[in-house]
């Protein structure tokens, strides 16, 4: 892409730059990971090689053309309302596609960006008082609860918010948005709001309302479904997968393994990844809502797996992360057949434990290598 330039009023750390150079002098200062992207994004070559997460297989360069990121760039910006002067907090590893976009909109709306350690609690040692845009992660958000009042819209992707931390999250300002999208997407193509549903007790949450009081509280979902954004197409195949038809940001359809619920063409519950659905005994078993129910009563980390089963094909079993007690081992099957929100299919036949997950580099849980350490 030749002739490549930035917005104007774009700032890193709180400094201006009036060319190419001067920023790419100044980010050598910030990080080496940054100075290497910005030298490829301002290099003659049309596009940018990256690498995928890992997270669903052996992780993968794969380039990508810069006009599509600049037209994810200004998606986002339409989407959120995100104009010129921005204040964005970049928390992410700029080793991976999510880093690399949040530099990427900066350049090409014109935001003042902020780049921190890519840390569990990336907000604590921030001394601006409000950033108008940022993006972490699930455990980012986790332990940023209590500073989370520096953001007003995050968007949260790399992995599930559980039941928990939505619900934790409810009487907080901060707009949070969960987002779907892959490497091959050019980060995000579609979002679901995740907090401010309305409480039991009636009406939309209230920021004057005691801390005390809404912890107690239960919360209506008032949208599973996620939103594409603007100029993204969806429709399914024969596994009922979602179909990406996203001119803007990819030159091909994109055939995801994604199982979902299609509500229109611009919208979809997500219901798990098609690799993870457990057959057993004739019965379609989708992980992800399993664990999302069972995220109710298991504080560790954890995930359910389909084994090899002579009766059965396949039959579910929990993997739970932590050395434990036999005591505490008898109290949790218990808790988990007691469990009114699970199905007769969906009780997990039997329950292991690991002392420490295997993760990828952006600190997913690989399912399949995890369950090794097992030994079935």
């Amino acid at each position: 892409m030749k002739n490549l330039t930035f917005h104007k009023n774009f700032q890193l750390n709180g400094v201006s730059f009036t060319s190419e150079e001067e920023l790419l002098s100044f980010s050598k200062t910030t990080s080496s990971s940054v100075f290497s992207f910005l030298s490829d994004w301002f290099n003659a070559d049309d596009f940018v090689v990256v690498q995928t997460s890992g997270s669903t297989g052996k992780p993968k360069p794969i380039p990508l053309k810069k006009k599509h990121m600049v037209n994810s760039a200004k998606a986002t910006g339409a989407f959120f309302d995100l104009k010129e002067n921005t204040k964005a907090l970049l928390c992410l590893s700029t080793d991976y596609i999510a880093g690399k976009m949040m530099l990427v909109r900066a350049l090409t709306l014109g935001w003042r960006l902020d780049i921190v350690e890519a840390v569990s609690n990336p907000l604590e040692g921030t001394d601006k008082e409000v950033y108008d845009f940022s993006a972490m992660v699930p455990l980012q958000l986790q332990n940023s609860l209590e500073d989370l009042h520096k953001v007003k819209k995050l968007i949260v992707g790399g992995g599930v918010v559980s039941n928990d931390l939505i619900d934790e999250i409810q009487n907080l300002p901060t707009q949070v948005f969960a987002t779907y999208g892959m490497t091959e997407t050019i980060t995000h193509i579609a979002v679901k709001k995740l907090n401010n549903y309305t409480s039991l007790r009636g009406g939309m949450m209230k920021e004057s309302v005691d801390k005390e009081i809404t912890s107690q509280m239960k919360f209506v979902r008032n949208d599973e479904c996620y939103k594409a954004l603007p100029n993204i197409q969806l429709s399914q195949d024969s596994r009922n997968c979602l179909v990406i038809d996203a001119p803007k940001v990819s030159t091909e359809r994109i055939v995801t393994n994604d199982v979902v619920h299609l509500v229109s063409e611009t919208e979809f519950e997500w219901l798990g990844r098609y690799d993870n659905v457990i057959n057993s005994g004739g019965v379609k078993l989708h992980p992800e809502k399993i664990e999302e129910k069972l995220s109710k009563i298991i504080t560790n980390r954890f995930f359910v797996i389909g084994i090899p089963d002579k009766g059965l094909g396949e039959k579910l079993v929990l993997i739970v992360e932590g050395v434990t007690s036999s005591a505490v081992e008898k109290s949790l099957k218990t808790e988990v057949k007691s469990l009114k929100k699970l199905s007769k299919y969906e009780i997990p036949k039997e329950i292991y434990f690991v002392d420490k997950f295997i993760e990828t580099e952006t600190k997913k849980i690989q399912r399949k290598k995890t369950l090794d350490l097992v030994g079935l």
